[in-house]
């Protein structure tokens, strides 16, 4: 089998990491698509005393610590907003990277400590207090009013419990799209969390159109099946979580797509 067919199936959950941590579709993809032209330009460098996978994120690293460009102005898409990146940036001043990488690598895209120590290039015994130092900064940092929309009680009541005890405010719980809508509407949350397929087989990212459509708000998509909606071919989600979840990869997500919100007041 080619490097390139063992890669293959691991990109769409390398674009999801990638747009995680840069909080931007457009940015994140740029990473993957540098790390892919880096591997086919010098294929001897992939690392293949190690998993395809860990090689790859390893290689996405080295790019991302070599170029840092989503920090740099002249490489910022002009549909991406130069305001949301300085309120980014200006976070990122008061939180290690490292830690937020941590985060991400352990949480969301399931890493053992060992193997995000690897990726990061520090030592095992660090990403724990690294993870602890990311939470802790981040949920100091951002509280919002949050809207679920979730048509199995027990998963929506699960996400409920996570959302308050990360200290924010649940504004209503919808399981079809209609309902999304009108509580979208009546009371505008901060944050919107969707599952794919609601109730009355409506679609979660149509009700999430229709919410966009009146007012701007970050959205975090939950579904079974991420690599339809991380191909990197057309507008796809910056935050997306996979079923079944982990309490703390739905933590991560929050905490990242509030991180890189222009409206989210920092708490007191």
């Amino acid at each position: 089998m080619s490097l390139g067919q063992q890669l293959a199936p691991h990109l769409p959950f390398l674009r999801r990491y990638a747009r995680a941590l840069t909080g931007s579709q457009s940015h994140g993809d740029r990473y993957v698509r540098a790390t892919l032209e880096a591997i086919v330009a010098a294929p001897e460098e992939f690392p293949r005393e190690v998993d395809p996978r860990l090689g790859l994120y390893r290689m996405f690293h080295a790019i991302w610590n070599s170029t840092n460009y989503d920090e740099s102005p002249e490489n910022m898409s002009a549909g991406d907003g130069d305001s949301q990146e300085a309120i980014a940036r200006a976070r990122l001043a008061r939180m290690t990277p490292l830690s937020r990488q941590a985060l991400l690598l352990t949480a969301m895209e399931g890493f053992t400590p060992e193997d995000a120590a690897y990726l990061i290039d520090v030592d095992t015994s660090e990403v724990e207090a690294l993870v602890a130092e990311a939470l802790s900064e981040i949920e100091k940092q951002t509280r919002a009013r949050v809207l679920i929309i979730e048509d199995e009680p027990i998963i929506a009541m699960d996400i409920e419990t996570i959302v308050r005890d990360l200290g924010h405010e649940v504004t209503g719980v919808a399981v079809t799209r209609d309902e999304a809508v009108a509580l979208a509407m009546e009371d505008r949350p901060g944050l919107v969390l969707a599952d794919i397929q609601l109730a009355d087989d409506s679609s979660g990212i149509d009700a999430v159109k229709d919410i966009l459509a009146e007012f701007e708000v970050p959205v975090i998509f939950i579904t079974a099946f991420p690599e339809r909606l991380l191909t990197g071919e057309r507008p796809e989600p910056t935050f997306l979580i996979t079923k079944p979840f982990q309490r703390s990869t739905v933590k991560a997500a929050i905490a990242q797509a509030l991180f890189f919100d222009q409206a989210t007041v920092p708490a007191a």
